[in-house]
């Protein structure tokens, strides 16, 4: 089992800059590809950013291409995404995902573990 907290989220202006934060508890976190999910008011939940186990690899949604960066800390058992240039249409709640596997998905059905969510407000 992976227990997941996401942190960090709140509410800013268009142009602005925020950083999420995941910290991971449980079985081996290194083990684990790990990514950055969102959903909207009244959307689905959608792909954001993976970062592959030893976070040599990455992979983002075009929405968020050039905006957004994954990073982990395996030491510290955490995963970021250091959003910015942030639009209203990046309002929405975003969670972190964990799953065994070993090349990155970006598909919400492939990953096993979810945080709660935090959520992440863009005013125009």
């Amino acid at each position: 089992q992976v227990q997941l907290v996401e942190s960090g989220g709140g509410l800013v202006q268009a142009g602005g800059s925020l950083r999420l934060s995941c910290a991971a508890s449980g079985r081996t976190f290194s083990g684990a590809v790990m990514a950055w999910f969102r959903q909207a008011p009244g959307k689905e939940r959608e792909f954001a950013a993976t970062i592959s186990r030893r976070g040599l690899n990455t992979y983002y949604a075009d929405s968020v291409k050039g905006r957004f960066t994954i990073s982990r800390d395996n030491a510290k058992n955490t995963v970021d995404l250091q959003m910015t240039s942030l639009k209203p249409e990046d309002t929405a709640v975003y969670y972190c995902a964990a799953a065994d596997m070993t090349v990155l998905r970006t598909s919400q059905s492939d990953y096993h573990y979810w945080g709660q969510g935090t959520q992440v407000t863009v005013s125009s």
